[in-house]
């Protein structure tokens, strides 16, 4: 087990994972070696047929593909850690296929649909005004929610109209508004911000009226009930804006490298997964108006 714990301060100092990587980690690992105790093994000494073995009986446990996907990949950084620091000189899980996922595409919205939920706000109030800033913020830059709601005065330049993010490992981004999110943050800012706080001192863009940053789900309740006012009815999750942002980009011809920038993404196959949604949409386009789709 002391393995276990030294491959995950290796894996806390060297890539930034988060507490909540960390834990996912230390749960699958641990659930190897309790495995491979059960069976009298080591967990540093365990052969490919060990891992077959145990990834098959997650199986009969239940285990659905997404989660055995995620075990072995845990599995796979564990043993390369091994190899790299000399405890053993084979990976045995570098050939053992990953299982075959289907990839849910991401539910994103249309531009017109876009363009109602943004209008849904009542900009006369400054709860409103504050609401409009923050869905055209989140729409214009693809910002994770949990970035938006915890934004700082600090990190927003309007004058050259960029934002600093420090993201997911702690990855700082820069990230420009555009014009249309960047005339409703002034806006926002010299009329909204200060009726909000009533006087009252904060650190964070868009405070709540007790001058704390916003929680996660209250702006998806924000976001639920602009929808419904919008006369959106499917299902959003609230990342529909930061998936709206992102295909609406590529669908207008912008570079997938691009869109993995600013959204964040440290691996560009995390951003690919937008191309198949931009390709669905292209697709439907065909078909509707191609006299032979």
């Amino acid at each position: 087990m002391d393995s276990i714990e030294r491959f995950l301060d290796a894996m806390w100092m060297e890539r930034g994972l988060s507490e909540n990587t960390l834990a996912a980690y230390r749960a699958d690992l641990q659930n190897l070696a309790k495995w491979a105790q059960g069976v009298e093994r080591e967990v540093e000494t365990l052969a490919r047929d060990d891992i077959l073995e145990f990834l098959a009986w997650r199986v009969q446990q239940g285990a659905r593909p997404r989660s055995t996907a995620r075990q072995l990949s845990s599995i796979r950084r564990y043993f390369r850690y091994l190899v790299r620091e000399g405890r053993r000189s084979d990976d045995p899980s570098s050939d053992i296929e990953m299982p075959r996922l289907g990839r849910p595409l991401p539910k994103s919205l249309g531009e017109s649909e876009v363009e109602a939920l943004l209008a849904a706000p009542e900009v006369e109030k400054p709860l409103g005004l504050r609401d409009r800033a923050m869905l055209e913020l989140l729409y214009a830059t693809g910002l994770r929610v949990s970035e938006l709601v915890s934004l700082r005065l600090d990190q927003v330049n309007l004058r050259q109209g960029v934002i600093r993010i420090n993201g997911k490992g702690e990855r700082e981004r820069l990230v420009p508004l555009g014009e249309e999110s960047q005339a409703w943050l002034q806006r926002y800012v010299e009329e909204g911000r200060s009726g909000i706080l009533g006087g009252r001192q904060s650190p964070f863009l868009f405070p709540t009226r007790r001058s704390e940053h916003m929680t996660r789900q209250a702006f998806w309740h924000i976001i639920k009930r602009y929808a419904q006012r919008a006369g959106i009815s499917r299902g959003l999750s609230p990342h529909t804006l930061r998936h709206a942002f992102a295909t609406h980009l590529l669908n207008n011809g912008a570079d997938l490298r691009v869109v993995q920038m600013l959204l964040g993404h440290s691996d560009v196959s995390t951003t690919q997964i937008y191309t198949h949604v931009a390709r669905e949409r292209l697709k439907s386009l065909h078909e509707e108006h191609h006299p032979r789709g």
